[in-house]
């Protein structure tokens, strides 16, 4: 596989892949291998989710991050460690640093349909804020789509390890996902802040995937092989989606897990918000991430200790600190 220096994370078509044209789909497969084992970043167009769902979805989390402090304080959930409901500014750190970043979210998780699947009950119920009653149905719905999004890229990724198309399904079917609404809160007063306070200092996302709709402003970077920040772009059509730790760790870091941050706006622009909602594409707690034994050969011997998903997500809550 070559190695490129993207200036630009590449563009790619999921119709191309649920198309039912075989050269279509092995391009697709293919370029999606290229950059995710270069730069870990694409973005995608024909995701399904609409303009119409993004707009509401946008509408309603705007509108809960507007509550006062002490209505959105009535959802913080910190015995579940921040994984359903919301959770406060400052709270969260990157791996690595104590200083909190400068954000507040809500936390979307699994609703299992089915009652007989006994990881059902390892999951918490969602909250949902009474004031408004409609951001259930939203978030659900988005959380559905961009579900759906995800196993559809996990099949191409499959492909391009070279195996079954269907490898990660039951590894994700009723998966620990999660969808953070993310609100980067003003600044009025960029002095009373942490000199070294971000909006999202640097760090690689726990999971195997996510899926990134376009946010409210610019700020995203990826750090490239030669560590130089690139800023990522996607069109409105486009989502983005990246490599998590996890599928770095199960590929044995075939394919990149890359740094990212949320940079602060200039000085003159820290008093206005910013909006982002990613899609953390988890799998179920008992997926074993062993090292795939295709991803290990003499040139790149393994990296990793054998560890289960659900291991791995807790020790890494506890370095992030939303965990003790």
């Amino acid at each position: 596989m070559s190695k490129v220096l993207y200036d630009e994370i590449p563009s790619l078509d999921l119709a191309d892949f649920l198309s039912n044209d075989p050269k279509r789909k092995n391009k697709f497969v293919q370029e999606l291998g290229a950059a995710y084992t270069n730069i870990g970043f694409v973005a995608i167009k024909n995701h399904g989710l609409s303009e119409a769902l993004t707009s509401q979805l946008y509408d309603v989390i705007k509108r809960f991050f507007q509550l006062p402090d002490e209505v959105k304080l009535k959802y913080a959930k910190p015995e579940l460690a921040g994984q359903r409901g919301y959770t406060p500014k400052g709270k969260e750190h990157a791996k690595g640093r104590s200083t909190g970043d400068l954000k507040e979210f809500y936390h979307v998780g699994q609703e299992v349909t089915d009652a007989s699947d006994p990881i059902k009950k390892e999951y918490p119920d969602n909250v949902w804020p009474t004031e408004l009653p409609e951001m259930q149905d939203v978030c659900l719905e988005a959380y559905r789509t961009l579900e759906q999004a995800g196993k559809n890229m996990l099949k191409a990724i499959a492909l391009f390890l070279e195996l079954d198309e269907n490898y990660f399904e039951d590894k994700v079917k009723f998966g620990n996902s999660i969808l953070r609404p993310i609100h980067y809160f003003p600044i009025e007063n960029p002095d009373a802040v942490p000199a070294d306070a971000v909006r999202a200092a640097e760090h690689g996302d726990i999971n195997l995937i996510t899926l990134l709709m376009g946010a409210s402003a610019d700020g995203l970077q990826v750090l490239r092989r030669d560590g130089q920040w690139i800023p990522i772009t996607a069109l409105p059509e486009q989502i983005v989606v990246n490599v998590g730790d996890m599928l770095a760790r199960h590929t044995n870091d075939k394919l990149k897990s890359t740094i990212h941050r949320v940079v602060n706006p200039p000085r003159e622009k820290m008093n206005s918000s910013r909006y982002s909602i990613p899609f953390f594409m988890h799998p179920r707690s008992e997926m074993d991430l062993s090292c795939l034994e295709g991803c290990i050969d003499a040139e790149h011997p393994k990296q990793y200790d054998d560890i289960t998903a659900g291991e791995f997500l807790n020790q890494r809550l506890a370095e992030i600190g939303l965990k003790k």
